[in-house]
């Protein structure tokens, strides 16, 4: 490696060939000292597969639009892209956006507030994590910030028949259908039940078949009620294919907001508490079905879970259990 002084600069330069390839550049530096340091690490992350050269290291902003462009055309599944995007909503106002991404700390980060549910804001850093990959990955920083994300509490509340009898007078159509069919059928509301296709549907069998899912066990057939069934029957007339909740934009399903509009209003009208989400619908489901069954493969099978601690968190009838016997010690 040679170490040198051009005679109209006052820094030192170093010269270098790694692999074939030659490295040349200004350490920036007029004490031969420390231009000898810097010249050396840059030799070194030459050799690590680093691009050693001076760049310029964006801020998160302007890295932002890069990411983004990616996510819209990379092999990314749509929620996936729906995430991220999400995400980058959630970062855009954070104080850290003008920084440059080799100078954004783990205190930086963990400093930042995000309002909302620790879900909420986990989306965002999860998002900032696939961010900082992806410039590593660009060769635009070395190293990625390693920092913790936001605890997450699961969910306890249920939408059980009194919120079910609170909601269907207030609620608009599909909400109405949409509250029914996942309280009985237990069916992830976005990736399954608003993408139902009415080829899907056998009436006679009883059953809705689930091509694609969050998993694969997700791919599965899934009983109907009487009172989903009709609803079912009612969507669908004189239909033999397409989707059974289809948007206004023709080819198209519904999507997650214009549901999550009408879901707003419709607690807000029966007056239900805020931390009940649309998706505690199927938490309702499982419960339930494991309370009369007793039998958690059946409801793992039925919901689409591979993992059983995912499904564990069904087992509220042993607190039925030890209630039982408490009582039954005193009589």
């Amino acid at each position: 490696m040679d170490l040198f002084r051009k005679p109209n600069s006052k820094y030192y330069w170093y010269d270098f060939t790694v692999r074939g390839e030659r490295f040349r550049g200004s350490t920036k530096e007029t004490n031969e000292t420390r231009a000898d340091k810097i010249a050396a690490l840059k030799l070194a992350a030459a050799i690590k597969g680093s691009d050693p050269l001076d760049k310029k290291v964006p801020t998160l902003r302007e890295f932002s639009k890069d990411f983004l462009e990616w996510v819209g055309t990379g092999r990314l599944e749509a929620d996936t892209r729906r995430y991220y995007r999400n995400g980058w909503r959630l970062l855009a106002s954070a104080k850290i956006v003008g920084k440059r991404l080799d100078r954004i700390t783990k205190d930086d980060i963990e400093k930042l507030p995000f309002s909302g549910s620790a879900s909420n804001g986990n989306n965002a850093l999860r998002t900032l994590r696939r961010i900082f990959n992806k410039a590593k990955e660009e060769k635009l920083i070395q190293e990625v910030p390693e920092f913790a994300l936001f605890k997450e509490v699961g969910r306890s509340l249920r939408l059980n028949d009194e919120a079910e009898r609170r909601l269907l007078p207030v609620a608009e159509q599909p909400l109405k259908d949409i509250i029914v069919i996942m309280r009985d059928t237990g069916m992830r509301n976005v990736r399954e039940l608003y993408r139902i296709r009415i080829e899907n549907l056998d009436f006679d069998s009883g059953t809705i078949f689930n091509p694609d899912s969050k998993t694969d066990k997700g791919r599965r057939f899934i009983p109907i009620s009487n009172r989903v069934k009709l609803i079912l029957q009612s969507r669908s007339a004189g239909r033999s294919e397409g989707w059974l909740f289809a948007s206004r934009k023709k080819g198209k399903h519904i999507g997650i907001s214009m549901v999550n509009r009408q879901w707003v209003a419709a607690r807000a009208a029966a007056g239900l508490p805020k931390d009940l989400v649309l998706y505690c619908a199927r938490h309702d489901f499982g419960s339930f079905i494991l309370s009369k069954t007793g039998n958690l493969k059946a409801v793992m099978d039925t919901m689409g879970h591979t993992d059983v601690k995912s499904a564990m968190v069904y087992q509220h009838p042993e607190l039925e259990l030890v209630r039982d016997a408490i009582n039954a010690r005193h009589i």
